[in-house]
């Protein structure tokens, strides 16, 4: 009944956001924002939806534009800074996410955000701060659990390490990454039963995920780890999945040869930095190269030194005599291999 309606284009682009129908989502926002360019809500979605995919520059472009119009929007600037936090400029990330904190203290998916971007650094003690802090918000979330494990375990606090990754796998009954990460916690303080415990409940949650096929975490990094700790607990040939051949985009820094290697490794997940996202649209399960960004460009000139000898031109004696001498060295080394 009203087909120009500016908001119902947007709010069913949204809706179709959150069922993970991205065609749809962008055949309405993109109505939206031909009837309304200044549409905000349209534009931080139609962002939102690139950032997602992996296009952070293209998303930024559009945060842009949204900024001069609501410059105190919390969602925008979480948005932003997990855009910097997509390419890696990790202080630029964490300045946007504490803009959007001061501006929503109490939302809890900015907590994580930051608490996220400070385990990537390395600063266990800020992001135990912003984790503890997410998990007051939202207690049911086990996935804020495992994040406070991994900095308890670098804070070398044990213990309530132990007890934050027991409370994450009574909560989280779909993610593997938390038997996983578990599991190492486990070996590396001596106790392979309890670790090997943990590695088949793993295994049990990645053969759910196989039959569903939705992957809500980072298949490169996980399997890489689960293979080495396969291997340490002995269990290494049962494996029943191999690496995946696309390498993820957002692979993050190896953990110091001091600590576990995989405490670190859910930081830079697809999962991680998708369900981190505070904004209108669900996130992608896969992140997808920007269009053209595996194209090569032409050379702008040819080598400046020919690759093989011109036709029409020789070589002069001197060149033969040399050439001759080396294929002859050749020939006397490989006979002496």
């Amino acid at each position: 009944f009203s087909p120009e309606n500016t908001d119902l284009l947007t709010t069913l682009g949204l809706l179709y956001l959150q069922l993970g129908d991205y065609q749809k989502a962008f055949e309405h926002l993109g109505n939206a924002l031909t009837y309304d360019p200044g549409n905000y809500k349209a534009t931080l979605a139609a962002g939102s939806m690139m950032q997602t995919h992996g296009d952070f520059d293209v998303a930024l472009s559009k945060y842009r534009v949204v900024a001069s119009t609501v410059p105190e929007s919390p969602p925008l600037w979480n948005n932003i800074g997990m855009c910097f936090f997509g390419k890696k400029k990790y202080v630029a990330a964490i300045s946007c996410l504490k803009r959007a904190n001061y501006l929503s203290p109490f939302d809890w998916k900015i907590l994580y955000n930051l608490g996220l971007v400070h385990l990537t650094m390395q600063q266990y003690a800020s992001a135990f701060h912003f984790l503890s802090a997410a998990i007051n918000f939202q207690p049911k979330m086990g996935e804020l659990y495992m994040l406070l494990a991994v900095a308890l375990t670098n804070l070398e606090d044990i213990e309530n390490a132990k007890r934050s990754y027991e409370q994450a796998v009574a909560l989280d009954k779909c993610n593997p990454l938390v038997n996983l990460n578990y599991a190492v916690l486990l070996y590396n303080q001596g106790d392979k039963k309890g670790a090997l415990c943990q590695y088949q409940e793993m295994e049990k949650k990645v053969n759910a995920v196989k039959d569903s096929s939705t992957l809500d975490f980072d298949p490169e990094k996980m399997v890489e780890v689960a293979q080495k700790m396969g291997a340490a607990l002995q269990v290494g040939e049962n494996l029943i999945w191999t690496k995946p051949s696309k390498e993820s985009k957002s692979k993050q820094r190896a953990a110091p040869s001091g600590k576990s290697s995989s405490t670190q490794q859910p930081l830079g997940s697809n999962q991680a930095l998708g369900q981190a996202m505070s904004s209108a649209a669900g996130y992608g399960k896969t992140m997808q190269l920007p269009p053209g960004a595996g194209a090569s460009a032409p050379l702008a000139k040819p080598p400046s030194l020919p690759l093989e000898p011109e036709p029409g031109s020789e070589m002069s004696p001197e060149e033969t005599l040399v050439e001759e001498q080396r294929k002859e060295k050749h020939k006397s080394r490989q006979a002496a291999d």
